[in-house]
């Protein structure tokens, strides 16, 4: 063979390996940022108990693959402190793996299920005020026949 043509081969071998190179990232990481943003969708925004009055938190869950993030609501009876709340789920979360938690707030939720209503107030005394805001709208979309309210008044 010439080595002209021996350098053609080679060149077109390359350019093929280079794109088949850039296709494999390009996959990868389509791969990746869809399997984060699967990971972050599957996970329950609102979750507390049934009645009563309880502390909660609001846990921003960031992905390790990318930049997203969905921010979850947990409000339990069972928890002394928002803490409690806090490691429980961000221990779980990150088992499970691909996520790191952060707690962005907390306060406390007076849950009436027989009256269909729901208020969030108060703060955390480790955490600090959740937005409520964002806290409410994650109940809304969870309870949407429920009567839902919030106030940063309150302890």
């Amino acid at each position: 063979m010439p080595d002209s043509t021996r350098d053609g081969v080679r060149g077109a071998y390359k350019a093929v390996l280079l794109s088949c190179e850039q296709l494999f990232k390009c996959l990868y990481h389509s791969l990746f940022f869809r399997m984060a943003a699967e990971r972050l969708a599957e996970i329950p925004e609102a979750d507390i108990d049934p009645n009563g009055v309880f502390k909660y938190v609001l846990i921003r869950v960031h992905s390790k693959e990318d930049e997203s993030y969905v921010d979850i609501v947990r409000g339990y009876s069972w928890a002394e402190y928002h803490a409690d709340i806090y490691d429980k789920v961000s221990g779980d979360l990150e088992r499970a793996g691909g996520v790191d938690c952060e707690c962005v707030g907390g306060g406390r939720i007076k849950h009436d299920s027989a009256e269909k209503k729901i208020h969030v107030y108060g703060y955390s005394m480790g955490f600090g005020r959740a937005n409520h805001e964002v806290s409410t709208e994650k109940l809304k979309v969870r309870y949407p026949d429920y009567e839902i309210t919030w106030a940063n008044e309150g302890y």
